[in-house]
């Protein structure tokens, strides 16, 4: 019985995690913790009795024990209560599926707790990413990539040696906008930007697919992950979503993984690695491939992926004021009080006013996300 712990069960990597988990019965779920969904998080302690749960809001902590009385879980509240839930539970692996930089300190708590990391969280290695993976390998801790890119880079060097990696292909759908001119993207709404063609996610990822801006924090988590530098790794369209991502060698090999797109097959590979297990779902039918295509980003139209490289090129803070920003945008967006384009206009505004203070610690992160978010709102 392998045990685990969900930080964001009640969000899109959550709940296929916790798909995973009813498919594989020796998978035992021991802790749990969301935002304020308490109906669905209500449901899934029902369903998988951990023994803790933690609600990020404290009033709806409140409700939460009210609604569960009955049963023996343990409710816990605020940030104290997702550092427990995350490090003091006795669960091998703890999956960081919650979404912005709540997550750092949880996740810098469970690798210190000695738990394997299932990262699913960006902004962990975006916006800390100098202080994680040092951490992970002084405390003995993997940390497994849940994003499909990742996972696939991660599949490619099974066997193989960092420093043989000449470049890595991160493939990226396009999105919902690929071809749109600059004044065709100020047009779009947030229920245009919410329709991605492949992939089926959480509102602030969508949005975030659709301004190429994930694309550019998964640049910055594969310098972390993989350690090679940005400048080795190259952003390639590809709409059918199949080849996943690829590594290119030093002796011209490439080698990629490829698949349907469908986020449980990494999130199972992290959950059993190094084991690989049978998995009931859609095959890759190569024979009704018509085409795979494959495409140079619009860097000129698609701002956010030149800032994402020069937040990453100039360290320190920068990516934190990048990652915050982003953050805020992407909410005054989806709350219709801003175009789509000004995500990026309020990125770079930000950057250029920031003056980058080098190697911050987790305190000087959290001030500067603070700041940001007091500029922004």
């Amino acid at each position: 019985m392998k045990k685990i712990s969900i930080l964001g069960s009640t969000g899109s990597i959550g709940t296929q995690t916790l798909d995973v988990a009813r498919n594989n019965p020796d998978l035992k779920i021991t802790a749990l913790a969301a935002g304020q969904n308490i109906a669905l998080l209500e449901e899934q302690i029902r369903e998988f009795k951990p023994s803790v749960a933690a609600v990020w809001d404290e009033q709806a902590a409140e409700d939460l024990k009210v609604r569960v009385r009955d049963t023996d879980v343990r409710v816990l509240a605020g940030m104290d209560g997702l550092i427990e839930m995350a490090a003091g539970t006795d669960a091998e692996i703890t999956v960081t599926a919650i979404v912005g930089m709540i997550g750092i300190r949880p996740t810098i708590e469970a690798i210190k707790a000695g738990k394997n990391i299932a990262l699913a969280n960006k902004e962990t290695l975006v916006t800390a990413g100098h202080i994680i993976m040092p951490m992970a390998k002084r405390c003995g801790v993997r940390i497994l990539p849940v994003d499909s890119e990742h996972c696939a880079i991660f599949q490619s060097l099974n066997g193989e040696h960092n420093e043989r990696i000449e470049k890595i292909y991160l493939t990226c759908s396009g999105g919902p906008f690929r071809g749109y001119t600059t004044s065709q993207l100020e047009q779009v709404t947030p229920e245009d930007a919410l329709k991605h063609p492949i992939w089926n996610m959480g509102e602030k990822i969508t949005i975030d697919s659709a301004t190429l801006i994930n694309k550019g924090m998964e640049v910055m988590e594969a310098r972390w992950l993989f350690g090679v530098d940005t400048d080795r790794i190259q952003v390639v369209i590809h709409p059918q979503s199949v080849l996943h991502s690829a590594v290119q060698f030093t002796d011209g090999a490439v080698i990629g993984q490829m698949g349907t797109p469908d986020m449980r097959l990494p999130i199972q590979y992290a959950l059993f690695w190094p084991d690989r297990r049978p998995m009931h779902t859609e095959r890759l039918d190569l024979f009704a491939l018509k085409s795979l295509t494959f495409e140079r980003p619009d860097m000129e139209t698609f701002r956010g992926l030149p800032l994402a490289y020069r937040a990453m090129a100039a360290g320190g803070t920068m990516p934190t004021v990048f990652n915050a920003a982003n953050e805020c945008a992407v909410a005054r967006f989806l709350a219709h009080e801003i175009r789509f384009t000004d995500i990026w206009n309020i990125i770079e505004t930000c950057m250029d006013k920031h003056t980058v203070i080098p190697d911050p610690s987790v305190e000087d992160i959290l001030e500067v996300e603070k700041v940001i978010r007091e500029e922004v709102g």
